[in-house]
């Protein structure tokens, strides 16, 4: 069997900013000290005039890119999740989202996947705290293909965005002549009738694995891929909900205020239907490798198929 072609979804970021430039001639790059973390450093290789490092100072690039998208630029400021959305939080409401300016966040090394960084980088928090900010978009892509267009929909979109980006690589699972990519749509990627996971990120994979364990003890679960949390499309998960009975949400990040809260939000006041959350249950994650975090809080195929066998 051939290998699984894997890439992290921040690779895909810096590889898409490179591919717009040509393409977006305002579009310029930010970054804070962080340019080979963040793979933005590839399309400062290419338009090296169109990029500025901002130091380590974050709060103050996004300051900058809030004023030069006044100006006709179309900024995408970058850095990891830990910092872009939480030590720059007030400027990004402040100056970003509250007069609802044209800049893009890249956050790369969210979640745990950050891995032997440590809890200290491992931004469990990001998809909360940028959903609670009114006019954001929040995205969380699952692969490469996702990734790249996800940035070229944010780049296309009038108004703040932001896009969560991965450290470790992932399976490229959208790779198919059909896939098409709209902000505040998601997918099923396999129908199912009697429990609905709802995954984003890289916990798709696993949620598409898990699916293939269920369906071998006579479990049908459909699999609908979320990668605009904010706006949720509320239609999709309704729909799914009403036919399968259960749903059960997937994510790395916190189960308060991120994928499985926005559901909850949906279908508390459309479709009432038990809901179980999976991802970091109010804890703070730990140092140790980005695959055996994942397995360790039950965000690998395994964990989901026992989280769902359970549930169901």
């Amino acid at each position: 069997m051939a290998d699984i072609k894997k890439i992290a979804t921040r690779e895909s970021y810096g590889n898409a900013l490179k591919e717009l430039g040509a393409e977006f001639p305002e579009l310029v790059v930010l970054d804070a000290d962080l340019a080979a973390a963040t793979k933005t450093g590839v399309f400062k290789k290419a338009y090296p005039d169109r990029h500025i490092d901002c130091g380590i100072a974050e709060c103050n690039m996004i300051g900058i890119a809030a004023g030069l998208s006044l100006v006709g630029k179309i900024p995408f400021v970058s850095s990891f999740a830990m910092f872009a959305a939480g030590r720059a939080f007030e400027q990004v409401r402040n100056s970003v989202g509250y007069p609802h300016l044209n800049v893009k966040i890249g956050a790369t090394h969210a979640g745990i996947t950050v891995g032997e960084d440590g809890a200290s980088h491992q931004c469990n928090e990001d998809i909360a705290l940028m959903r609670t900010i009114p006019g954001m978009v929040v995205m969380c892509p699952a692969d490469d293909i996702e990734a790249k267009a996800a940035v070229r929909a944010a780049l296309e979109y009038e108004g703040p965005v932001y896009i969560r980006f991965g450290r470790a690589a992932v399976p490229v699972i959208n790779d198919r002549p059909d896939y098409r990519f709209e902000i505040g749509k998601g997918s099923v990627l396999r129908e199912g009738s009697d429990v609905t996971i709802v995954a984003t990120g890289i916990c798709v994979d696993s949620a598409l694995q898990a699916a293939e364990m269920l369906a071998k003890d006579g479990v049908s679960a459909e699999v609908v891929s979320i990668c605009t949390i904010k706006p949720l499309d509320e239609d999709l998960i309704v729909a799914s909900a009403k036919k399968t009975g259960k749903v059960v949400t997937v994510e790395e990040h916190s189960v308060i205020g991120g994928l499985g809260s926005a559901v909850c939000d949906c279908l508390c006041a459309k479709h009432p239907v038990p809901v179980k959350k999976v991802g970091m249950q109010d804890v703070f994650g730990e140092s140790g490798s980005a695959a055996d975090l994942v397995h360790k809080y039950g965000l690998d195929a395994e964990g989901v198929y026992k989280s769902v066998k359970e549930f169901v």
